[in-house]
């Protein structure tokens, strides 16, 4: 393609959030995107749990993930939030894709990581098509995933222990810089200290009970926005898109 003064054109500005919320079982990452406007649910594990969604039929294989996403982008429909749910369920269909793709028993067959990186190539095409339905559909998309804590080496200081997401570092690297804002949900921790005498303090932390959503990276997870969103949020579609409002982010069909 030949580049000149000719092909510069404007951005499209303000579109629909791809947002990414990882946290523990059963929190209410799931409930959070039922709630968003006129969801349809790509599920790759039995999440749904006593909610009341569309979805497709449990996508078994990454075949079948592509085929839903296209359908989503090919046929007419109402639907304005595409929900993945979830992504480390997803994962180890894309291994198994791209090892019989390469004539491989299993991703560990490419030898000294390198399935991974060719693994990539197949979260990409996923990405793109999610990009698709925002652009062409206008359509905001949301992903799920566990989180787990692992052990972070930072070039600052001594490694530390975090949350992260529950992916292969190479593809959890490609998912977040891809996407709007990546949430981290967890219940509210308030530490309490209690005297036990002679001179010493017993410190516990207290669940509240308390469903929230962390948008700001810390040291003890990973987190991200584009939108200048506070720090804490609860975990609530409601809540969130007071938020952007307030910030005026992003385009309408956040509210439906």
């Amino acid at each position: 393609m030949a580049i000149s003064l000719n092909s510069i054109s404007k951005t499209k500005g303000k579109q629909a959030p791809r947002i990414l919320l990882y946290g523990t079982h059963g929190i209410g990452k799931t409930t959070f995107a039922a709630n968003a406007p006129n969801p349809i649910f790509l599920f790759t594990e039995d999440g749904a749990g006593q909610l009341t969604v569309d979805s497709f039929p449990l996508l078994k294989s990454y075949e079948d993930v592509i085929g839903a996403l296209n359908a989503l982008l090919n046929e007419e429909h109402d639907y304005k939030t595409v929900v993945l749910d979830s992504l480390d369920h997803l994962e180890p269909l894309v291994w198994e894709h791209t090892a019989v793709k390469a004539g491989k028993v299993s991703i560990e067959d490419f030898g000294f990581g390198k399935g991974y990186l060719e693994a990539l190539n197949n979260w990409r095409q996923i990405l793109d098509l999610l990009d698709r339905l925002r652009n062409e559909k206008n359509m905001a998309y949301i992903l799920t995933a566990h989180a787990h804590i692992k052990r972070f080496d930072s070039p600052e200081c001594e490694p530390y222990d975090r949350y992260q997401i529950k992916l292969h570092d190479k593809a959890s690297a490609l998912v977040q810089e891809s996407l709007d804002c990546v949430f981290f949900c967890n219940y509210q921790t308030v530490v309490q200290k209690t005297d036990v005498g002679f001179g010493k303090e017993k410190t516990r932390g207290i669940g509240t009970g308390q469903r929230n959503i962390y948008t700001v990276e810390k040291p003890a997870y990973i987190a991200k926005n584009r939108f200048n969103l506070p720090e804490k949020l609860p975990l609530d579609w409601g809540a969130f898109v007071t938020a952007l409002q307030n910030n005026k982010a992003v385009g309408t069909n956040i509210n439906g």
